[in-house]
């Protein structure tokens, strides 16, 4: 009996300590001239944290649960959501730190809001779920839901007034959506992402020390690609982070422009450490 309790206690224990599964969410590929844009809408790109509303919990993309209070969620509506926390623009890393921790801190949630951009039904176009989505945000008496508004968008030229717009605003830029796309996981052109520069994400392995003026502080970062490849970034990082920079194992964001004809990141700087998933969370 003794060992039979003692298995059981160990199931639950492997049960409420299960290694989280990420979220399949629709993820963005990169703009390019040339994309029929009549086929899309227009929206700001927030610099959020992905957050998918399963009409009882928060969850990321990495398959955690956001602690939100119970008031913050309170009047959401039943139907899942996909979308982003949001603080405002500039405000990435003053975000992360509220979002991410185990016991919320009810004064800083109440400046955050919950910004949604489609509804995950798989069998329905998006113009149909966005008509859908507004109606359910509308319906919503809660002051921490925001409907992320879609609009039409006539050209190339167009498309980059608007981009100039928001990044002279304090914005990180645009986000172009096809009408009549299926909710499907994974990249596709279905969702574009229009910046004024590429940004992609690596984890850190090693620090290179610096020499002349950064002597004794960080020089660079050798990091490593999802596809195995290494290579040093070296600029984009305050005094502070030079000081004390990201450590091997985290997962850091870096902007570039382009590739090199070996298929590196161009021009590769420090954006900053990705910080989106709970801390001492897991699914409940």
């Amino acid at each position: 009996m003794r060992c039979i309790a003692a298995l059981l206690l160990l199931l639950v224990f492997v049960a409420d300590h299960a290694y989280p599964e990420p979220r399949p969410l629709p993820l963005a590929n990169v703009y390019q001239k040339g994309v029929n844009l009549a086929d899309y809408w227009v929206s700001e790109k927030l610099d959020g944290v992905r957050a998918y509303w399963d009409g009882e919990k928060l969850w990321s993309r990495g398959g955690h649960v956001y602690k939100a209070p119970r008031w913050f969620t309170g009047d959401f509506p039943t139907h899942p959501l996909d979308g982003e926390l949001w603080l405002g623009r500039g405000r990435f890393a003053e975000l992360s730190g509220i979002v991410r921790t185990a016991r919320p801190d009810e004064a800083n949630w109440r400046k955050i809001a919950f910004h949604v951009f489609d509804i995950p039904v798989t069998d329905t176009p998006f113009f149909e779920r966005y008509e859908k989505l507004e109606r359910l945000v509308r319906a919503s008496e809660s002051d921490y839901l925001r409907l992320v508004e879609q609009t039409p968008i006539s050209s190339h030229e167009a498309l980059v007034v608007e981009l100039n717009r928001v990044v002279a605003a304090g914005g990180e830029g645009l986000m172009l959506k096809r009408k009549a796309c299926l909710y499907l996981a994974g990249r596709s052109d279905d969702l574009l992402k229009v910046k004024t520069f590429q940004d992609a994400e690596a984890v850190v392995v090693e620090h290179i020390e610096g020499q002349g003026k950064y002597e004794g502080l960080l020089g660079s970062l050798l990091v490593e690609l999802p596809d195995g490849r290494r290579f040093r970034i070296g600029s984009g990082f305050s005094d502070e982070e030079r000081a004390n920079p990201p450590q091997p194992g985290q997962q850091i964001t870096f902007k570039h422009h382009g590739y090199t004809a070996t298929g590196l990141p161009r021009f590769a700087s420090f954006l900053r450490v990705r910080r989106d998933e709970p801390e001492a969370a897991s699914p409940q």
